[in-house]
């Protein structure tokens, strides 16, 4: 499973999404590296179609159920849609993105 986060250096939110994921992952008893990208610029933002800071993916797809293919890329903080913590996706959506991904993976 490929694990990705995208943040902008200094995103306040990025530490606590990777603590969070990583309970997600132990929790779910999914062993797999988290890649950390940093977005340091416009260029960067539009290269990774960076949805703002920070942005999870899971084997290629945004936990969000955004597409990457679409939308504004810049150099943001980004608001997840039912989020109890700012700039932090809820745990379920992450839990549900992590269970669809390892349900697509052949063995």
């Amino acid at each position: 499973m490929k694990v990705e986060v995208f943040y902008v250096p200094d995103c306040p939110h990025h530490p606590r999404v990777i603590q969070v994921l990583r309970n997600v992952l132990l929790a779910e008893g999914i062993e797999a590296g988290i890649q950390e990208v940093a977005v340091r610029d416009s260029r960067a933002a539009r290269e990774f179609k960076f949805r703002g800071s920070p942005t999870i993916r899971i084997n290629g797809r945004d936990v969000a159920g955004e597409s990457p293919e679409h939308g504004l890329y810049e150099l943001a903080c980004r608001i997840y849609p039912g989020a109890k913590e700012a700039g932090v996706p809820p745990v379920e959506m992450i839990r549900r993105a992590v269970l669809a991904a390892r349900e697509g993976e052949t063995v």
